[in-house]
């Protein structure tokens, strides 16, 4: 869902400024990236963009060996390739920790996902972590799925959950998804949002926005991520100037849910 605004953004840029895109899918395995990335270079594209900042040492070597422009978007890195465009994912969730304490929240549970891009998951999970934690209010329960985060990944997880620790007053979901079901599963069980629980998501899916009831969560930026990767990308390739982190901000959006 994300990546596709991602992707639009890139494509409309570079067909802007004359380049086309091919595009290549790894599952965000280093070992398939680097197998792509090999007969990329191959090819001998104009540039590079890749998603994510964690590469095998064959896939940086290869790129680096390369001479092409590369930029790394998303999870943001500060010691790139060559360039980087995101975002902290470790930030995103500080910021929702902070937000939940601030909201009076005391109880306060993770529902996460393994499946994917757990990278940055997990990224989250430890600045929310770290954020209740000198907040004194460390987290009381989490269940992280080996699944992927879906709504029914949500609903579950938070049955999960609570079936655990029922006096939670606060979940924080992986994703707007998982929330999305998390919210489900609260409708169904007839636990009142938010005065009983609090539930917060991640990513702003423009799903979250036309619920009954405003989702909390982060918005990210997604097509402007593509097109600053796609112009700083044909930007080193005119050796015009361009920087080589650009840090672009995320927004949480309060919502009704907490």
């Amino acid at each position: 869902m994300h990546f596709s605004h991602v992707l639009d953004g890139v494509d409309r840029a570079l067909s802007r400024l004359g380049y086309q895109v091919m595009i290549g899918c790894n599952n965000h395995a280093p070992e398939e990236e680097e197998a792509w990335v090999r007969q990329l270079v191959s090819w001998r594209p104009a540039g590079v963009i890749l998603s994510g900042r964690h590469h095998s040492p064959g896939t940086v070597e290869l790129l680096r060996n390369s001479g092409m422009p590369v930029v790394e978007i998303w999870d943001l890195t500060t010691a790139p390739i060559d360039m980087a465009v995101g975002f902290s994912h470790f930030d995103c969730g500080v910021e929702m920790g902070q937000f939940l304490i601030r909201r009076d929240r005391h109880r306060i549970g993770l529902v996460g996902a393994l499946a994917g891009a757990h990278e940055m998951g997990r990224a989250r999970r430890e600045g929310f972590q770290s954020a209740l934690a000198r907040g004194g209010r460390p987290l009381a329960d989490a269940e992280v799925l080996i699944d992927a985060p879906g709504f029914y990944a949500g609903y579950y997880g938070l049955e999960t959950l609570l079936s655990r620790s029922p006096r939670l007053d606060a979940v924080y979901f992986h994703n707007d998804e998982m929330a999305i079901g998390g919210l489900a599963y609260a409708q169904a069980k007839g636990i009142r949002v938010p005065a009983d629980l609090a539930i917060a998501g991640w990513g702003g899916m423009e799903a979250a926005a036309i619920l009954p009831m405003r989702l909390t969560t982060t918005v990210v930026p997604t097509t402007t991520i593509g097109k600053l990767a796609a112009e700083g990308l044909v930007a080193r390739l005119r050796s015009e100037p361009v920087q080589d982190v650009v840090v672009v901000p995320t927004r949480l959006v309060p919502g009704q849910t907490v």
